[in-house]
């Protein structure tokens, strides 16, 4: 363990902000850690938007489905695939040529840069003393965001991140033990399966004691019920018609 180590383990999602602000030049900071990420070919086929307006926020918020903390957080950032810039450059230096930015790999790269930029921002925050939490919710009405974010064709945002000062005491989620997601050589299916039932023990017991007795169910129950229920059937459609997707 060290110093960096230590403060990824302590990670924890915070939704209650205080007023305090977060300085342009703290912002700059963050979002320029983010750019250090690695990136395929250098493409670095993301943006990310700072929404300080709290008008704006307040309909992010609604928009995400109605979550407070969006339009309680100093800044909330929303973070965007992006092959605008790429689409651009393929137009002025190689006009006579077909352009694949529509292609399955290109929407894959975009949304992987955008992720790790993302988490290396968040990182980044925390080190600073702030409280972050993504917000999966602004892909619910996926083409309002858009709409009110202006993004061109070729830019779809992937998350929101509402950044702070925490004004909440959290505990830390439990994850899957190590053995459920690390394997050796080859995939071992009988390992990870016994790792889901020790991890069905303990998220079992965590969701006892921080609900103080009114939930116990088990991660792997709770997954079964999100894979068996539709979630945002229409942003595949709304990807093709952003450029995304189509072979």
């Amino acid at each position: 363990m060290n110093e960096t180590i230590e403060l990824m383990m302590r990670h924890r999602s915070v939704r209650k902000f205080k007023p305090d602000p977060v300085s342009e030049e703290q912002l700059a900071a963050i979002v320029a850690a983010g750019q250090m990420a690695s990136s395929s070919s250098n493409v670095q086929a993301y943006s990310v938007i700072a929404v300080t307006d709290q008008e704006q926020k307040a309909k992010l918020a609604e928009l995400a489905g109605g979550q407070a903390y969006v339009n309680e957080c100093p800044v909330f950032l929303v973070w965007c695939a992006d092959l605008y810039r790429l689409k651009d450059a393929a137009a002025r230096h190689l006009p006579e040529k077909e352009s694949y930015a529509d292609s399955t790999e290109n929407f894959m790269v975009a949304t992987i840069d955008a992720a790790l930029a993302s988490q290396n921002a968040a990182l980044a925050a925390e080190s600073l003393g702030f409280g972050i939490v993504y917000i999966g919710g602004i892909r619910t009405r996926i083409e309002e965001v858009a709409t009110l974010l202006q993004l061109p064709d070729g830019v779809y945002p992937v998350y929101g991140m509402c950044i702070g000062v925490a004004d909440q005491e959290t505990g830390i989620r439990p994850r899957l033990p190590v053995k459920a997601v690390l394997h050796h050589n080859h995939y071992q299916p009988a390992q990870t399966l016994e790792g889901v039932q020790e991890y069905d023990v303990t998220t079992t017991e965590y969701l006892k004691e921080r609900t103080h007795g009114e939930r116990a169910t088990p991660w792997s129950e709770l997954m079964a019920k999100r894979l068996t229920e539709p979630a945002r059937m229409q942003v595949r459609a709304f990807l093709e018609r952003r450029g995304f997707l189509k072979r």
